[in-house]
């Protein structure tokens, strides 16, 4: 009877809890009560725990096994176990649990309680003990949905409540937002262009810039920017679709023009965009900004926009970049202005100064030939007296009968022949050199001209450096050879300078893809890279004073550049200095 009615409960609700309790009063337990008896609360879907004495567990149904498997002793369970009730007594500590009070109690007891297992996850039971001679029945329903449930819908009042406050703040947040967004964008924009006009000064790029924060901002499909001209408006700068391009004089209607002369900004739906334009296939808003600066219109700002709006606060920034506007078009070419003349004097200092260096070269060239002039005129002269005696001499030599004489003065005869034919050769390579009666372009053999100028120098590498040179089959180059000798010098020279000593001075020439090219290559000491870039700049000298002018480099480079040509250098120090000329033939 007992099996059968417990399985007809299994699946009620929680009232089937008092039949229990009712057949737990009536079974005698005194009469064969074995450990088997229990076995029936194994289909109560809810945990069931027997108790005898204190706390001895007899008997464990099996959601109680599966609910709290963890369960070690009643002792740990019953204290992971709190209500609400405060014992009498309070000095037992486990009178504090319910499963305790429960024990203890002479009556049947009930409470509601909570359980924390080792996870600390809290659940809650409604506990129900059964008093039976020495055991205790316990009986645990689980209530936590049902709290929870209580406990959300508290919480839900609570928060619909909250809900409606918020809702009314919301509203009015939303409105006091609305107008902070609009404030804020009308700040951001005129901020924008205000940052844009003070970090530039090109005219095209703020205009270009205003006229995209405008139409992103207006929803325009065009905005440009039109200076005034006499009789209307040019196009300058444009941003969006594209109608008509730069420069395209446009006019407006006489109550247009009459709103733009009195500073006022033209808004109005129309299909034309200005005069003599092609007709839109619908209305646009069309919104025209004067720009004014000092009482002066200067231009206009066209905004079109496919968009049906009202302008109310909008017109505070049009008027705001207008006004900024103005004043940054006419400081933009001021300063456009200034700039053009700072390059222009720029152009004229650096023209005044290739002059001035032409004119010292020139002027030294001329001084220099007319010097050589007159000096090879004084040597030819005594050359000539020497010349001539020497011929006699060594007509008279033959005549002479002792014969260790003879030969002294025909060793002497030789020597001086050979000197005076040196002193010749020196006069016309001098004369050559200067070629004051060579002005135009000619025909030369740049490797006699280099020869040529190694003769000049020779006291510079006699004794004291190799000349290694390394000429190609160049042909006729057509050239100034006064001038590109004057650079072969200019370079041979400071290369002799440049070592120390003993040393070696390597001449390329070579001909490739219609370039001549000339190498001059020595291993002094060098040229540090941070002086590199100084080298070919008039005045500068690595020199003493009074022993370089700081001209010879800066004048063969404008002579090389004469010849559609560049020089460069490599330089390392310690190592040596390389000047590589190329001219295109």
């Amino acid at each position: 009877m007992i099996l059968s009615m417990a399985l007809f409960f299994k699946y009620k609700n929680h009232k089937c809890l008092f039949y229990f309790i009712s057949i737990a009063r009536n079974f005698d337990l005194t009469y064969n009560f074995s450990m088997k008896k229990f076995d029936f609360f194994n289909q109560y879907r809810d945990p069931v725990i027997v108790v005898r004495d204190y706390e001895k567990v007899v008997f464990k149904n099996n959601t109680f096994c599966r609910v709290f498997k963890n369960f070690d002793d009643i002792r740990k369970f019953a204290h992971q176990m709190t209500f609400d009730m405060c014992p009498v007594d309070s000095e037992n500590v486990d009178l504090f649990s319910p499963i305790f009070q429960a024990i203890v109690s002479k009556e049947n007891f009930f409470a509601r309680v909570s359980y924390s297992d080792s996870m600390n996850h809290i659940s809650f039971y409604d506990l129900t003990a059964v008093k039976r001679g020495a055991y205790t029945i316990i009986f645990l329903v689980d209530v936590s949905s049902e709290i929870l449930l209580k406990d959300n819908q508290k919480e839900q009042e609570v928060y619909k409540d909250k809900l409606n406050r918020l809702e009314e703040e919301n509203d009015e947040l939303q409105k006091i937002r609305q107008k902070a967004q609009a404030q804020a964008i009308r700040i951001a924009l005129i901020n924008k262009v205000s940052n844009i006009i003070r970090e530039s000064m090109d005219i095209s790029k703020i205009l270009n810039s205003a006229l995209r924060e405008l139409a992103i901002m207006f929803g325009c499909f065009r905005a440009y920017y039109a200076a005034a001209v006499d009789g209307g408006f040019s196009i300058e700068e444009m941003y969006g679709e594209k109608n008509a391009s730069k420069n395209t004089i446009i006019s407006f209607d006489s109550l247009v023009m009459k709103q733009l002369g009195m500073d006022k900004i033209s808004i109005s739906y129309s299909l034309m965009e200005y005069k003599e334009a092609e007709p839109f296939k619908q209305s646009v808003l069309k919104i025209i900004v004067p720009v004014f600066h000092l009482q002066k219109m200067i231009g206009v700002l066209v905004l079109l926009s496919y968009q049906k709006r009202e302008l109310n606060d909008e017109i505070e920034i049009l008027d705001a970049v207008s006004s900024q506007l103005g004043n940054a078009i006419i400081r933009a070419e001021l300063y456009q202005k200034n700039a053009k003349n700072i390059k222009d004097l720029k152009a004229a200092l650096n023209e005044l100064k290739e002059t001035q260096l032409q004119l010292i070269n020139s002027e030294k060239m001329a001084s220099l030939g007319q010097l050589v002039a007159g000096v090879a005129h004084e040597i030819n002269t005594p050359v000539a007296s020497i010349k001539s005696n020497n011929s006699i001499i060594s007509k008279i030599i033959p005549q002479i009968e002792q014969e260790d004489i003879k030969q002294m003065l025909m060793e002497i005869n030789a020597i001086d022949s050979e000197a005076i034919q040196r002193i010749s050769n020196i006069v016309v390579s001098l004369k050559k050199f200067v070629r004051l009666d060579e002005s135009e372009l000619q025909q030369a053999d740049i490797n006699k001209e280099i020869d040529l100028t190694l003769d000049l120098i020779r006291h510079e590498t006699k004794n004291r450096i190799e000349i290694e040179k390394n000429y190609g089959q160049i042909p006729l180059v057509k050239c100034y050879p006064n001038m590109l000798n004057q650079v072969f010098t200019n370079i041979l020279v400071n290369a002799c300078q440049a070592i120390e000593g003993q040393g070696k001075i390597n001449i390329t020439t070579e001909y490739i893809d219609d370039n001549l090219i000339v190498k001059i290559k020595d291993n002094g000491k060098g040229i540090p890279q941070e002086n590199l870039n100084k080298i070919f700049t008039v005045g500068y000298t690595t020199k003493g004073v009074g022993v370089g002018t700081g001209l010879g480099l800066a004048i063969s480079q404008k002579i090389i550049a004469k010849h559609n040509g560049t020089i460069k250098v490599v330089s390392s120090v310690g190592v040596g200095t390389e000047f590589i000329i190329t001219i295109k033939c």
